[in-house]
């Protein structure tokens, strides 16, 4: 008995490390989208992600010789190169873009669909299995986010919000190839081999960024300039990246990405702190669309279907769970 116990207090503590970590990243994450609006408002969004992986490239340099190991040949050179082009390459590059033409609060909002699209992912890649409810969660939230985008008026903070939420939106894919990856990847390197590739990686990606810097520069107040891109990429690119692949290479991918249900709430938190964003009531009701959709997603095998208005959408599936 007393073995059984020590083995269960074992398996939780290992549990509640890799569940902290992914917290922590998905704090960070929150945070970010106000300090890159405020970036984005005053420097190019290349000048601004350069700044960001280089900082983190940096900051990682010291380290890189006792915490990253060595790349195989082979697949996972080719693995960790689209690794690396998803995130932080094309995942930066949208949202850095989207967040010069949509407020932070709007972008955070849309990555309530991230958790869903990974679920999806690992159902095909994984054979990590997503109910009828998953997928008419997805659906729902996709819903929302095309209202929020439609809903969307020009503002001070957003500019053009259509064109920036679809631009979240395709970061949200890159995310979501990302996540799928560094769970594929996880078996063979560890987490700071895998963010030490993904910073360096950016660092050369973003480098017309330091021209744009050199050309225009650091605006009006580099002091404030120097400590936000200093957080983003001291801890957010660098520590969040980190946190949440030391979480992806111990939990499934799916129970991971629901912790990212929780970034909206931090973006629009930060975002009415320091950026002083609100939201219309249309955009009120498609934010609870995202969230209705993500809910659905995590708890619809929870739910007795035979009893509400959609059973016929999902008899067969409870039928199959009953059989089972």
């Amino acid at each position: 008995m007393k073995n059984t116990s020590t083995q269960n207090k074992s398996l939780g503590s290992q549990n509640i490390i890799p569940v902290i970590a992914i917290l922590g990243a998905v704090f960070l994450w929150g945070s970010a989208f106000a300090a890159m609006k405020h970036l984005v408002n005053t420097l190019n969004p290349w000048a601004v992600m350069w700044l960001r992986t280089s900082i983190a490239t940096l900051a990682l340099a010291p380290f890189t010789s006792r915490f990253a190991g060595t790349v195989k040949k082979g697949k996972d050179r080719k693995a960790l190169a689209l690794l690396a082009f998803l995130m932080p390459c094309l995942y930066f590059l949208c949202e850095s873009h989207a967040l010069t033409y949509t407020s932070a609060t709007q972008a955070g909002l849309i990555s309530a669909s991230l958790p869903l699209m990974v679920a999806v992912g690992a159902g095909i890649f994984f054979k990590e299995k997503t109910t009828r409810a998953g997928w008419f969660g997805l659906a729902l939230s996709i819903v929302g986010v095309g209202a929020l985008t439609l809903t969307g008026n020009p503002s001070e903070n957003a500019s053009n919000p259509a064109l920036g939420n679809i631009m979240e939106l395709g970061a949200m894919v890159s995310a979501a190839g990302y996540m799928l990856l560094v769970k594929r990847l996880s078996a063979n390197y560890g987490p700071w081999t895998l963010t030490a590739v993904q910073n360096a990686a950016g660092a050369i990606f973003f480098l017309p960024g330091l021209y744009l810097l050199i050309r225009d520069g650091i605006g009006p107040d580099p002091l404030t300039i120097l400590i936000v891109a200093g957080y983003l990429g001291a801890f957010v690119t660098l520590g969040a990246f980190g946190l949440y692949n030391v979480g992806m290479s111990k939990l499934p991918a799916g129970k991971a990405s629901a912790f990212i249900n929780l970034v909206p709430a931090i973006a629009a938190f930060f975002g009415w702190i320091i950026l002083g964003e609100t939201l219309t009531i249309p955009q009120m009701f498609a934010s609870l669309v995202i969230f209705a959709g993500v809910w659905l997603a995590q708890r619809g095998d929870k739910i007795d279907w035979s009893k509400g208005p959609f059973h016929s959408l999902f008899k067969t599936s409870t039928k199959q769970k009953s059989a089972h």
